[in-house]
């Protein structure tokens, strides 16, 4: 399907002809090397050769003749688009080879579009962080490689001119404060458009706004003080950076917004048989545009894939199991042997998989256990693969779940729009009018704010708020080790790890969500809720709560017994080995810390555990939760009149 480039019939504005024709040509390549094993794919080149050279010899295909020709050759990439990844994910051709030409089409699309005049939307990216340099610096890079790989408005001027990015710092530590800016610096030699929002710079802004104006938001904002005006929590941090959005906004109808939080980036994850690997292969900007111009979305979500996005505190019992499933099958094979690890078929995760009370999310039953997958590369025995194993064993307690991680499947595609529930506070977008749906209740450094969240917006725009395929890869820890970045709630030293806060934190934020989520069901959320149909739904889903999670405590229990009698008692090889081994003696060393990690936050005497236990304590949290749901609506109002 060679057409010369003389024979072209698409007039391409003076001076930009080259660019015109090399897209076109491109498009043309592409569906040459692809049409035999695509189906779709020949029927477009139809289209496609009789757009391009109507006076050479092809069959005749269905055009409309009142389409202008540069519109009908981007409508032909579109089109393009989904035949390209439905091949790709679908492991029939060459998965590289495919997402190369996908990425190509895309940035022809892009000089096709800009020789027609671009006015798709704006994008602003508001990234909270605090003192994390290492996840914000694989965050800005994901950014720039979908800049780069797709080319999203182009970068004529040098930089990527529709999008912008605002680091909205939160760090305690001066050093981590220095690194992030350095950062910034270092992505706009690059051509991002980054700026860094400073805490300095925060406290004016949030200072600039008349201060009765400000006290009504005080719970949606922060009361910290100037000198103390760090870790305000991601709540605190992403509104106030609603605030640099207004200020930097300068078309409020052609402008998006799109929160994302420092540990995810803009990439999926894939397996392949050399293990996970991260790709490029979602055309993020592109697909959210047309998403709010086709539709009237107001605020849209997507997921996460990779490390759960849920406390360890609700992961507990069923990596137990799966730890318990590595050590009995550890059991029957002889250290010397060569790692068996590697030839399991690693099962799909489904939604929730990684939590312990999933059917309280209306999630199925998932299976009992899912197999370790080995990630050593290379010729190795059972020894090797025990210390490897035993050494992530404690990255658990920052989020890490190496038997459970979520995989991006292509399912349906990108676009196709789904009736949202749940905010996912590091990857949500909206418009201008979508700024004034807040994730609420920030001052009580709850868990579970996203979801709380996503049903208080749900009641109230519905269909308006959707969720659509395009996950970020969330990585809770950097290659580095568990403990190298800051993460609330969650205090460590060399062997010890103590997550209570977090774990108190997720009860009453489930107490939270639940209760919401019933509330709604019951009364207007566009009018204040009265305060005794708040109590009676909360007395009710503390009661529930309670009982679920006797069980799941005492299941832990049970099965971290059940793992140290596996480990240490039942004279496996390991134990052998350790006499004579130092790897394998330190390797025994992280299960056991790993075994008293568990039950120092989780056992009878976790701090959290009697916090949860104690009528006092959740008579405390109550009446947090009862106030600020009963004070929603008056805060949501105040918030509104920014906009």
């Amino acid at each position: 399907m060679n057409i010369p480039a003389n024979a072209f019939s698409v007039q391409f504005p003076a001076g930009s002809v080259a660019s015109g024709e090399a897209a076109a040509a491109n498009l043309l390549g592409c569906i040459a090397r692809h049409q035999d094993r695509i189906p779709g794919l020949a029927d477009l080149g139809k289209s496609l050769h009789a757009l391009l050279a109507p006076g050479l010899p092809a069959p005749r295909a269905q055009t409309d003749e009142r389409t202008p020709p540069l519109d009908a050759l981007i409508a032909l990439h579109e089109q393009c688009a989904p035949l390209l990844e439905q091949a790709m994910w679908s492991g029939a051709g060459d998965f590289h080879a495919l997402l190369a030409d996908c990425q190509a089409m895309f940035r022809g699309q892009e000089a096709l579009r800009r020789l027609r005049g671009d006015t798709r939307h704006h994008f602003i990216l508001g990234i909270p962080v605090a003192d994390r340099p290492l996840h914000l610096k694989a965050c800005l890079e994901s950014i720039y490689q979908v800049c780069a790989l797709f080319d999203y408005g182009g970068h004529e001027s040098g930089s990527w001119d529709k999008i912008q990015v605002v680091v909205s710092e939160d760090s305690r530590d001066d050093a981590n404060v220095r690194r992030h800016i350095e950062l910034v610096g270092e992505y706009r030699q690059k051509g991002l458009r980054v700026v860094h929002f400073g805490l300095a710079e925060q406290y004016a802004l949030l200072h600039a706004l008349p201060s009765r104006q400000r006290e009504r938001l005080g719970t949606l904002l922060t009361t910290q003080p100037r000198d103390r005006f760090y870790l305000k929590g991601q709540a605190a941090n992403r509104n106030l950076c609603y605030l640099k959005f207004l200020q930097l906004t300068e078309d409020r109808r052609n402008t998006l917004y799109y929160l994302i939080d420092s540990d995810q980036s803009l990439c999926v994850n894939r397996q392949t048989d050399a293990g996970e690997e991260a790709v490029y292969a979602l055309n993020y900007f592109h697909a959210i545009d047309r998403i709010f111009r086709d539709t009237d979305t107001v605020m849209l979500t997507g997921k996460m894939v990779g490390d759960p996005p849920v406390s360890p505190a609700v992961m507990a019992a069923n990596f137990l199991d799966d730890v318990t499933a590595f050590f009995t099958r550890l059991a029957t094979l002889r250290a010397d042997e060569a790692c068996q690890f590697h030839t399991l078929r690693a099962q799909p995760v489904g939604d929730a998989a990684y939590h312990d009370m999933a059917k309280l999310f209306g999630f199925e039953n998932q299976p009992a256990t899912f197999p370790y997958a080995c990630r050593l590369a290379g010729e190795h025995d059972h020894l090797a693969c025990l210390n490897d194993f035993a050494q992530r064993l404690n990255a658990f307690f920052f989020g890490e779940h190496p038997t459970r991680k979520t995989g991006f499947a292509y399912g349906g595609g990108h676009t196709a729009l789904a009736p949202a529930r749940t905010v996912y506070p590091g990857n949500y977008i909206v418009n201008y009018a979508g700024l004034k749906y807040v994730i609420p209740f920030g001052h009580l450094r709850l868990r579970m704010s996203g979801p709380t969240a996503g049903r208080l917006i749900a009641a109230e725009i519905g269909h308006r708020f959707a969720s659509f395929n395009m996950p970020n890869l969330h990585r809770r820890t950097t290659g580095t080790g568990a403990g190298d970045d800051f993460r609330p709630g969650v205090e460590a030293d060399a062997a010890r790890v103590d997550v209570s806060d977090e774990f108190e934190r997720q009860f009453f934020g489930d107490l939270m969500l639940f209760s919401t989520e019933a509330l709604v069901k019951e009364v207007d959320v566009t009018r204040p809720f009265a305060q005794d149909a708040i109590e009676a739904v909360v007395a009710q889903k503390e009661a529930e709560l309670l009982a679920l999670y006797q069980q799941k405590h005492d299941a832990i229990v049970e099965r971290n017994r059940q793992l140290n009698a596996l480990v240490f008692d039942a004279g496996h090889w390991w134990l052998p080995a350790s006499e004579h081994a130092p790897d394998v003696a330190h390797a025994l060393r992280q299960v056991r810390a790993f075994v008293a990690n568990i039950d120092r936050n989780f056992g009878e005497e976790a701090l959290a555990w009697r916090q949860i236990q104690s009528a006092e304590h959740r008579a405390a949290r109550k009446r947090q939760i009862v106030e600020a749901l009963m004070n929603y609506r008056a805060e949501r109002d105040a918030w509104d009149s920014l906009f």
